[in-house]
């Protein structure tokens, strides 16, 4: 009958069974056992093991035996030893998942850093800007703020959005166009019954989300090819049906090229000539770092581009508060779709980020934050730079997140492999792979898709000494 140890809770804080059975020495044997149970998830990253000592009486083994075990793990990186803090399971060693994972498995440890794109550092928010305008905005609103509203959208809110979009983004528009949202995936469902009869042409690298969404909702999309001029706008006239094109013009998600202005004119000629429309996500507009900012799309044709923005990534995902700038055709449409009040923002949130506006805190919180995620940047770009030469580094003239491209010749398998080392870093990060329309015919591109907004100051040094650990060498 083969040996075990049952710990007591004292000592791991949670019962944890080792099986000491198999061939070959008790070393061995007690070392399999000891990396199966971080591979299961049942000691997890953190967890403190027993001192030797009383490992190896509870197991009835020699001292040594467990203490050469320890250090072999700690070697291999399995473990970890601090004076007076003991061994315990290293961050790095996180619980790999098995094809087929049996039903009972314990779940996997959280990512010890958070690289994933689209995402602001949540540490930063203006708590006490946002706090001063709440309320004052309330003190100020009127007492028909907290009634049946306007399904636009608080007006003090559009008012100062009009004036907003048109000095940052050269948006052309009047409060009674605006239509606020909470989000970019809440106004692509309200747009669909009144501009997508049929088929959209889409990037063919962008959200699976928002493709899924569109699939839900039985639109089918076209992906467009993209090079390093943006979208191939001459291939729109080619798709049969369609009356309208989703783009990300100023920073194309995820690669980072923007539109090139003659493909701008492009898209806005195809759009007048077939009486369709632009839908335009300017996910990340404010974030410029290395170039003059490039307008909204919007400015050429109001009539045909729909211009969708939100506070997602320049405050917070959390406060649900976006907004469509429409054709004035559409806005009846919209709203009928938008139905009932359940659905729309909440008033206070509304009522302070219009004040947050007229009183420049949001340019300053934007100014603040551009600063603080270019020099995240500039990190980013030297790390990768000296301890991966060979990888190129994309999409950095603005935005909060940068493409690794892998060099010419990867496959997707090259990728999947990278991905394996950063998860076993502790870092959760996308491929760019994942991007990819199923539909796309044009070349495949591989690389890392890394977030660099989301981590605090303090914990960014280290998520770039984790994603540099776990860059692929070069190959020969």
């Amino acid at each position: 009958m083969p040996e075990s140890w049952v710990n007591s809770a004292e000592s791991l804080g949670a019962d944890l069974h080792l099986e000491l059975a198999g061939s070959g020495s008790r070393r061995a044997v007690l070392i399999g056992a000891l990396r199966d149970a971080v591979r299961s998830g049942r000691l997890v990253p953190g967890t403190r093991l027993p001192p030797y000592r009383s490992l190896a009486a509870d197991l009835g083994i020699a001292r040594n035996t467990v203490a050469d075990a320890y250090a072999e793990l700690v070697a291999e990186g399995w473990l970890s030893a601090r004076q007076g803090s003991g061994t315990r399971v290293a961050h790095r060693a996180k619980p790999l998942t098995p094809a087929r994972a049996p039903a009972h498995r314990a779940p996997e440890s959280r990512p010890t850093h958070n690289l994933l794109q689209g995402q602001p550092d949540a540490a930063s928010f203006p708590r006490t800007a946002w706090l001063a305008a709440a309320r004052r905005a309330l003190t100020a609103a009127p007492h028909d703020a907290f009634g049946p509203g306007d399904p636009r959208g608080r007006p003090e809110l559009r008012r100062a959005l009009a004036d907003y979009l048109a000095r940052t983004r050269g948006v052309r528009t009047d409060p009674e166009r605006i239509v606020i949202c909470s989000g970019f995936a809440h106004a692509l469902r309200l747009l669909l019954p009144a501009v997508l009869p049929g088929p959209l042409a889409v990037e063919s690298y962008g959200l699976p989300f928002h493709r899924h969404l569109l699939a839900t909702a039985g639109v089918r999309t076209h992906p467009l090819a993209i090079d390093e001029h943006g979208v191939e706008s001459a291939e729109l006239p080619s798709i049969e049906g369609t009356n309208a094109v989703l783009l990300t013009p100023a920073h194309q998600f995820p690669l980072g090229v923007p539109l090139h202005p003659d493909r701008r004119a492009a898209v806005i000629n195809w759009a007048r000539g077939s009486g369709g429309y632009v839908i335009e996500d300017d996910y990340d507009g404010e974030f410029r770092y290395d170039r003059k900012p490039v307008g909204a799309l919007q400015g050429l044709d109001p009539e045909r581009v729909l211009h969708i923005g939100s506070v997602s990534k320049s405050l917070s995902p959390a406060l649900r508060l976006g907004w469509m700038v429409l054709p004035d055709r559409l806005v009846d449409a919209v709203l009928e779709a938008k139905g009932e009040r359940e659905a729309w923002a909440g008033v206070t949130d509304q009522l302070t980020l219009a004040e947050f506006l007229t009183q420049g805190a949001y340019d300053r919180h934007i100014r603040r934050m551009r600063q603080r995620y270019r020099r995240r940047r500039n990190q980013l770009i030297d790390a990768v730079t000296h301890h991966a030469p060979h990888l190129t580094v994309t999409g950095i003239a603005a935005g909060l997140h940068a493409v690794l491209q892998l060099p010419d010749g990867s496959g997707e398998s090259d990728e999947r492999a990278a991905l394996r080392a950063a998860r076993w870093q502790g870092l959760a990060l996308d491929g760019l792979s994942g991007y990819r329309h199923p539909a796309a015919t044009m070349a495949p591109r591989h690389g890392l898709v890394v977030g660099y907004a989301t981590p605090s100051d303090s914990a960014f040094p280290g998520a770039l000494e984790a994603l540099c650990r776990a860059l692929p060498p070069v190959v020969g």
